[in-house]
């Protein structure tokens, strides 16, 4: 009976500990996971600014371009006036 107790204390003993270990264990992945989702929040929040970056570049690249084509609606006719007013000055 006596080697029974004690085979049972040690059983028990060896569940305690490994018990301890896989919580050891669950407390390190769950510190690695909070990691990684920290990485993943910064990933994100770097994205969105990335994203916010290109959408204001895109608009300041559309205003320029809206600006040319006025420009070359003003520009383009005075040239080609200047063409045609040369040509005649050259062949008359």
């Amino acid at each position: 009976m006596n080697d029974d107790n004690g085979l049972v204390i040690k059983l028990l003993e060896e569940i305690r500990d490994n018990q301890h270990r896989q919580i050891a264990r669950q407390e390190e992945a769950m510190r690695v996971q909070i990691q990684q989702f920290e990485m993943a929040r910064e990933q994100f929040e770097k994205a969105r600014l990335l994203q916010d970056r290109a959408q204001q570049l895109q608009e300041k690249s559309g205003r320029i371009m809206e600006k040319g084509r006025k420009i070359m609606a003003v520009v383009l006719p005075i040239i080609i006036v200047l063409i045609a007013y040369l040509s005649y000055l050259i062949f008359r």
